[in-house]
């Protein structure tokens, strides 16, 4: 990557609140209750967003430090809706760095005093041949421990799309996108999980799936009734709908469709689904195709995951997909995606209500329609949303957070 300069005078456009479609000219209100939060990221990009049990928020992202060296940085929110001074995790030269199979932190153990973050490193020459590290701190973040390699193949292979949450106060479990069966002739990849511990010990590493869709982003959420995972299956027709597996009485459940879609597509679109929940209340959102009709749709359920409603279409007519959910009460949610506009494209809030049969779309910030402005990402904290994005201005890079008080949604 190219080292690069930003500047941010009139980086952010703030569009109208719709009750319908951003485009409906009925529109008459500003959103005004989105807030700008400057970031402590200079050159960088890949941010994502955790909230621990104890709703304490962190901000992860790549900064680009020189033309070939790069960190994983991260930062917390202040009660001043501040982000602190940035703490460095890692960096190195040999990393992978991917606009779609970002970093990640997570914390867990008494009062989530411990932290765990990873990232991605090239294991070999292949493009795409890269591990998943996993380094972990117990001061807060000031000290990090050697990183150690989740997945136990040894394959020079693809290793990445990574989901952690806290199991309990001793272990993570994370989840991964596990290539070392596509070297071989036919083979494909699959979805792992596992978890580890704070001496970085693995346990209880699983197979969940053997042919999955190659390159999109898994999401993970813990219900009442154990974990549960959805991702982007693939089967042998290449029909790449939304699938869920749930650890249930100790046991990884067989993977089953969230909706049958029966989207045909030969190749990864790159766009995975995202999972909330609320005790056993769970919501999924995802982006599909079917029959070339691009769509962005959430369902319910309230059995962890078990069965789901049928689905409800919210974007406005163009999305690229890239979507986030936020559960905030059952049948109740926010999503977040990219739609394309005339003007290259918008991040869109929508406020859907099942129970009411309301769905409220808000265009929020505006984008580029390119693959530099990545995914964006929200988190609950307290009583307001945050939203994170890379941000593109002339080709360059920088992370943007905003806040918005749930009251006003």
């Amino acid at each position: 990557m190219t080292l690069r300069q930003l500047s941010m005078a009139g980086i952010i456009a703030l569009c109208t609140l719709s009750a319908c479609r951003p485009s409906d000219p009925s529109a008459d209100r500003q959103v005004e209750d989105v807030q700008l939060m400057p970031t402590p990221c200079k050159i960088g990009g890949e941010p994502n967003l955790y909230t621990s049990t104890d709703n304490k928020t962190y901000l992860t992202w790549v900064e680009y430090l020189t033309d070939t060296t790069d960190a994983l940085m991260f930062a917390a929110l202040t009660d001043q809706n501040k982000w602190s001074a940035p703490k460095e995790i890692a960096r190195g030269s040999d990393w992978f760095v991917n606009w779609a199979d970002f970093p990640s932190i997570v914390s867990y153990g008494e009062s989530g005093n411990k932290l765990a973050a990873h990232w991605l490193k090239k294991s070999h020459k292949g493009t795409y041949d890269y591990d998943i590290h996993i380094a972990q701190s117990f001061d807060g973040g000031d000290n990090w421990s050697p990183s150690f390699i989740i997945h136990k193949d040894d394959m020079a292979a693809e290793h990445g799309f990574v989901s952690m949450i806290p199991m309990h106060q001793d272990k993570v479990l994370a989840t991964w996108l596990d290539g070392r069966y596509t070297k071989a002739e036919n083979g494909a990849m699959t979805l792992r999980a596992a978890q580890f511990d704070a001496g970085g010990a693995i346990h209880d590493d699983h197979e969940l799936d053997h042919r999955i869709c190659d390159c999109c982003q898994t999401d993970m959420v813990m219900t009442s009734s154990g974990p549960i995972i959805v991702y982007r299956d693939r089967s042998k027709d290449e029909i790449r709908d939304i699938n869920i597996v749930r650890l249930k009485d100790s046991t990884w459940t067989l993977p089953k469709p969230v909706f049958k879609d029966n989207w045909r597509i030969a190749g990864c679109p790159v766009n995975g689904p995202a999972v909330d929940a609320i005790g056993n209340d769970v919501a999924v959102a995802w982006f599909s195709m079917p029959d070339n009709e691009a769509q962005v749709k959430i369902a319910f359920s309230e059995d962890s995951g078990a069965r789901f409603s049928i689905p409800t279409r919210i974007d406005s007519g163009d999305p690229l997909g890239r979507v986030d959910v936020i559960l905030l009460s059952k049948n109740n949610a926010l999503v977040s995606w990219v739609e394309q506009t005339d003007l290259g494209a918008d991040i869109n809030l929508a406020h859907i209500n099942a129970e009411k049969n309301t769905v409220r779309t808000m265009p929020l910030v505006h984008t580029s329609d390119s693959r530099q402005s990545g995914f964006p990402v929200m988190t609950r904290s307290g009583k307001q949303i945050i939203l994170a994005w890379t941000q593109v201005l002339d080709s360059l890079t920088t992370v943007q957070s905003a806040y918005i008080p749930i009251h006003t949604l």
